[in-house]
């Protein structure tokens, strides 16, 4: 009955900025799925890349970014950070729902503006931060919830940097404190307790470790690089305190699990108006953390 009340108006309009390959292997994919959204249009640089992208699924291509925002109701971003900092402060103003990529912007600064303007419009955000919306991460933190830690070892390594279509070059120049370091953040703040200070040493484009001291005193470590030959993407959260450990790993994770998840909460956020606690505000911290390592 819920669900019905919910969707009484039809799925959520959502329009697609970007076409590039994530764009096509899980927005788009995921967005037209259903049935809490509809894929309306998809709007890019490219046009013949929005077309690809939109075709499939019989989703329009819009001519400018002003026509994607009329479709739509709200807007999922595909696009490099410095692009969705500017585009999405574009469509908050508009009214428009946002779904958006982690790191929220480049910089500091236009990711604070972002978080603003997301607060000031009043518009529903969310972000896409994957593993977030599987439910053996949500069991993690359920259980990391119930022991008090001492200290965290963790790790976030691919070799996605050393070539093929997700090699950009906004992740080949910013490397994997941008890429990778806003998940393990989020997952080290949320379950070890929050993030108090952050150093790092090494080469974010190559392997980059990270150093956190948490309010209650725990210290954690995090290993991030996208520069490593691996067989797959391996992604480890170790725990350890008086109580015993609690160990999160993703490599019998499956993936595909999390779309679901993630278009339902978006859809029953942006028709209800209330946010989940994965928000923009929640990119700015994780985005202050970055700051704090990179600095």
């Amino acid at each position: 009955m819920l669900a019905d009340a919910l969707y009484a108006d039809g799925p959520v309009r959502v329009g697609l900025a970007g076409a590039g390959p994530w764009a096509r292997a899980m927005h788009a994919r995921m967005l037209a799925a259903g049935p809490e959204t509809r894929l309306t249009a998809v709007w890019a640089r490219r046009p013949e890349a929005a077309a690809e992208t939109a075709a499939p699924y019989g989703a329009a291509v819009a001519a400018s970014f002003d026509e994607l925002l009329e479709r739509s109701e709200a807007i999922a971003f595909a696009v490099p950070p410095a692009v969705q900092a500017e585009l999405a402060v574009r469509a908050a103003r508009a009214g428009k729902a946002l779904l958006l990529e982690k790191p929220l912007a480049a910089g500091l600064d236009e990711a604070r503006a972002l978080a603003d303007t997301v607060a000031e419009s009043g518009v529903v955000s969310q972000l896409v931060l994957t593993k977030r919306y599987h439910p053996v991460t949500r069991d993690f933190l359920r259980r990391a919830a119930s022991v008090r830690v001492t200290g965290a070892r963790s790790c976030y390594l691919h070799g996605a940097f050393l070539g093929g279509e997700f090699a950009t070059s906004w992740r080949l120049e910013q490397g994997a404190l941008y890429d990778l370091g806003p998940h393990l953040l989020d997952l080290l703040d949320a379950s070890v307790g929050p993030i108090a200070s952050v150093r790092a040493a090494g080469d974010s484009r190559r392997w980059i470790e990270l150093t956190c001291e948490h309010e209650n005193g725990a210290v954690s470590q995090a290993s991030l690089s996208g520069s490593v030959r691996l067989a797959r993407a391996r992604t480890r959260v170790e725990l350890y305190g008086e109580d015993g450990e609690v160990v999160y790993d993703t490599a019998e994770l499956d993936h595909e699990e999390c779309w679901p998840v993630l278009r339902r909460e978006f859809a029953a956020a942006v028709r209800t108006g209330r946010p989940t606690p994965l928000d923009a505000a929640r990119g700015l911290r994780l985005q202050e953390l970055i700051a704090r390592a990179a600095a």
